[in-house]
């Protein structure tokens, strides 16, 4: 999915600038973006004061949207970089196609993981008929530098683990929870979980002290560590935690995304990861005016061109708390 803001600014992202060293309760706002014609999200990362969560760099929450007459997703050819994107839904079909050749429908439970690497594009829509709902979360990882310039690939996994407890089921999206491990491809130490807890149910999620974490509400009422947490925000959690309590007032759905606080300091503009501003012009110049990120075929419409890039200082971020 495609960052479409049209006046996205350079911004530094990484480094344990504001990495909470012990468990806290913070919870974030989203903000309203625009996803094209037809699709709102709900921003959740990047957040003012809050910019990562591990590797985590990005996370849109949308729906749940009743596209029965509507096209619902449609996302134009877009490119990216230095980052995997991770397409998660809780109902409805989106068709993923890149300048790899890829063609897939993702389906709910299924995960969609495209590393971008040195460059690739793609694009996304909802299917000819679909759905009469779309709901899910998109969400980008920074790879780290040794392999932001890995060759691009796409996987889609329909088959994944999961851990049940009573009233409780995890399915593991990525990294590893509890002892089950996500046949997805990762290139940091990281977990990203979809929690379905039944009504009544209350659990304590095993977590890793060494991780920083956030918690996003997905549906129903559930809370967090004792803070409700509403569909569409998040709670960001620290380090520090050996374990998670949860309890929900109603079938609910959640996502946990953590993992080592990411080390790197880069620099995050639109669709694009890099380590200088330098890295981000040049990838801006490069969609606009070569081939480096490939054709998207199938796709009925035009690229989307990226937008104007600020000529701005990015400053350092700020000391561990």
């Amino acid at each position: 999915m495609s960052n479409l803001d049209r006046q996205a600014a350079p911004s530094v992202c990484g480094g344990r600038g504001f990495v909470v060293a012990e468990p806290v309760r913070e919870l974030l706002t989203p903000r309203q973006v625009q996803l094209g014609k037809s699709t709102e999200v709900r921003r959740l990362l990047p957040n003012l004061g809050r910019r990562m969560v591990g590797a985590w760099a990005f996370v849109d929450h949308y729906g749940p949207d009743d596209i029965a007459d509507e096209p619902g997703m449609q996302v134009p050819p877009h490119p990216h970089m230095g980052l995997q994107t991770v397409s998660w839904l809780h109902d409805g079909e989106v068709l993923h196609r890149d300048s790899l050749g890829s063609l897939r429908t993702i389906r709910p439970r299924e995960l969609g993981l495209m590393t971008s690497g040195r460059a690739i594009s793609h694009s996304e829509e909802s299917p000819k008929p679909h759905a009469r709902l779309l709901h899910g979360a998109q969400l980008w990882v920074a790879l780290p530098d040794a392999h932001r310039n890995v060759e691009p690939h796409f996987q889609h996994h329909t088959d994944l683990p999961r851990v049940t407890a009573p009233g409780i089921e995890a399915t593991v999206i990525l990294g590893e929870l509890d002892g089950a491990a996500s046949p997805g491809t990762a290139y940091t130490p990281i977990v990203g979980a979809d929690l379905s807890l039944a009504r009544g149910a209350e659990a304590r999620l095993p977590l890793d002290p060494d991780f920083e974490y956030a918690v996003l509400s997905m549906s129903g009422e559930a809370d967090v560590d004792g803070v409700p947490v509403l569909p569409g925000s998040m709670l960001y959690l620290g380090c520090g935690r050996t374990e998670l309590p949860l309890r929900a007032g109603s079938d609910a759905g959640l996502m946990l995304l953590g993992g080592e606080p990411f080390e790197e300091e880069i620099v995050m503009w639109w669709n694009f990861v890099g380590r200088t501003q330098d890295d981000i012009t040049q990838a801006r110049e490069d969609w606009m005016k070569s081939d480096r990120f490939g054709t998207v075929r199938g796709y009925d419409g035009p690229p989307i061109p990226a937008p104007t890039l600020p000529d701005m200082a990015l400053k350092p971020r700020g000391r561990v708390r």
